[in-house]
């Protein structure tokens, strides 16, 4: 047992300190939360973005064909549109999208992390645009006859009406989806990025020793996991307290 212990110590030594390859672990991991957090707001951004389109579509094309032609058939391209982006984005890997945003789209950037960013807000924003118009259509009908009744129009009713309720609905799974992404960004290594994952690729590479960096890397990970999960579950938790 005492060698045993005693050859890990040398081994996480060797690994780690030596070199003070453990930086190279924290500087990933700075750019692993830079990447995730500013692709979760492109995401949400668009995601509400495109919920708002597609939802407003559906709901009001035949109103609006009647009342308002013009607007009707903008609203339709931009239904297309989205419909197209949502296609294509949940179609194709994540990885291979990084790829064409690094590789081809902006082919001459030099900032490897925004265009990261980039690629992973487009990515989540089309899984975020699913999560918030399936709470919107769970909203039952008699909310949005409500908001006509006290005479809001549509974007009255969804501001002060539908959208507070929909935050309640969508909220836990907007958490979950972002988890995900922080997975997700784990791929940011095949462009360069000195991402979490890459910090221990290269240390295994250096040393020689698979074991310690991606069991470092994976129980780095595991934490902030466990960490985010956790505080998804109080936020049900409080949610399902307030509908009380």
């Amino acid at each position: 047992m005492s060698n045993g212990w005693n050859t890990f110590v040398t081994d996480f030594r060797f690994v780690f300190i030596q070199d003070d390859r453990w930086k190279s672990l924290f500087q990933g991991l700075g750019n692993t939360l830079v990447i995730t957090f500013f692709a979760v707001m492109i995401g949400i951004v668009l995601g509400a973005i495109v919920a708002t389109v597609r939802t407003t579509y559906d709901k009001n094309n035949g109103d609006m064909k009647k009342r308002n032609p013009v607007g009707f058939y903008i609203l339709s391209i931009a239904n297309v549109i989205c419909k197209l982006y949502l296609t294509v984005i949940r179609g194709t890997p994540v990885v291979v999208q990084l790829m064409i945003a690094y590789f081809i789209i902006f082919a001459t950037s030099n900032n490897s992390t925004a265009v990261a960013v980039f690629a992973f807000g487009i990515n989540s924003g089309a899984y975020v645009a699913e999560i918030i118009r399936g709470g919107i259509m769970s909203i039952d009908e008699g909310q949005f006859e409500a908001g006509r009744s006290l005479g809001f129009n549509y974007g009255q009713t969804m501001i002060y009406i539908i959208i507070p309720q929909v935050f309640k609905v969508v909220l836990p799974t907007l958490c979950n989806e972002f988890i995900v992404l922080l997975k997700e960004t784990s791929v940011a290594g095949y462009v360069g990025i000195m991402d979490l994952t890459k910090a221990g690729d290269i240390i295994r590479g250096r040393t020689f020793s698979a074991f310690l960096p991606l069991l470092g890397v994976a129980a780095i990970y595991l934490v902030m996991v466990v960490i985010l999960t956790a505080l998804v579950g109080c936020l049900e938790r409080s949610l399902r307290k307030n509908e009380r």
